[in-house]
This record gives C-alpha cells, structure tokens and sequence, in this order.
C-alpha cells in the first residue's frame, strides 16, 4: 500500500474578524477621502464600462441628450479613465492576490443542498440586476451612497444603509430557500 501524505497546511486560513474588517474599511474610506477628496463606489466604475460599450455599438445614441452615459463620453475623454476603473480593478487584483496568499483560490458555486448551482447561478445575476438597477435609480451603490455618506456623517447615508438593510431583512423570508 501507497503511502499518502496529507498537508495539514493546505487548508485554508481563517476569515478575518468582521469587526476589524469593517475598521479597516472605515479606515480605506478615510484614507480615499483624504487622498482623492472623493471616497469609494463601485457601480460608478460598472456604469463607465457600459457607457464605453454603447460608445463602440451605438455611438450616436450615447452622445445624444436620451443617454443617461452621455456626461461620461463628453469631450471625446474616455469613460475608463477614472479612478473607479482602476480602483475596481485593483478589487479583483487585491482578491486573487488574497484568495491566492489564504489557499481560497478555486472556482465554485456555494448553494444550499436543496436547490441546482443551476438556479443559484440564475438567482444571483437576477439580484445582481435588480441590485444594480436600484445603484443607478439611487444613484450609487452601497459603498457611494452608504458607506461614503456614513463616513461624512450625511443623514443620506444612514437612510440608505438602514433601507438595504431592512429591505434585505423583510424579503430573506421569501428567498431562504436559495441558501438553507
């Protein structure tokens, strides 16, 4: 018989503390408006990738006053180069890098036991839609028009955090069977 050797290291580490994780995001949030006088948000970044798509497929309606991406594509600039695109793609940099040091880094899809990956795939683009649809008419996502009016101590800012979070809490009944 073959002996096998079995990495006890090769599992992955421990989360961070949620309270010292959302401290350190305090902290990054600060550090963005001290640096940038601006502070953090992703969908801003979503929405200069789409503007720069309908810029190539349909460029007269996005440089026409109907487009809502019209303010983006102004002066022939190009939507990408702002500091949410980067910022975003230092997000997806940072992740692999911290999948990568933590030996999370592996393709899945957690769902519960009792649905397919098939209808948790269907189920997160869906609230991923309907989440981003809500960033555009809110204008901004939870990081803009929470996060970064929490930290200017902005009323805006406790409304809408206290809205997704009391929205996510009265409709989790009806989609907990997506996760237990």
């Amino acid at each position: 018989m073959e002996n096998v050797n079995i990495d006890v290291n090769n599992k992955p580490r421990k989360y961070m503390n949620p309270y010292l994780a959302g401290a350190l995001l305090g902290l990054v949030i600060l550090l963005s408006f001290y640096l940038t006088n601006e502070g953090l948000g992703a969908s801003g970044a979503f929405k200069r990738g789409v503007a720069t798509v309908e810029n190539v497929i349909v460029p007269s309606h996005v440089n026409s006053e109907n487009s809502v991406f019209q303010h983006y594509v102004k002066d022939g600039k190009s939507p990408m180069k702002n500091r949410l695109v980067f910022m975003i793609i230092g997000v997806f940099i940072g992740g692999f890098i911290s999948g990568a040091i933590n030996r999370r880094l592996k393709l899945k899809l957690e769902h519960s036991p009792k649905i397919t990956s098939k209808k948790r795939a269907i189920a997160a683009v869906i609230g991923g839609i309907l989440f981003g649809i809500g960033a555009s008419f809110g204008r901004g996502c939870t990081s803009g028009a929470g996060l970064d009016a929490m930290a200017t101590l902005a009323t805006s800012g406790f409304i809408v955090v206290g809205l997704i979070f009391g929205v996510g809490y009265a409709v989790a009944w009806f989609f907990r069977k997506l996760w237990i």
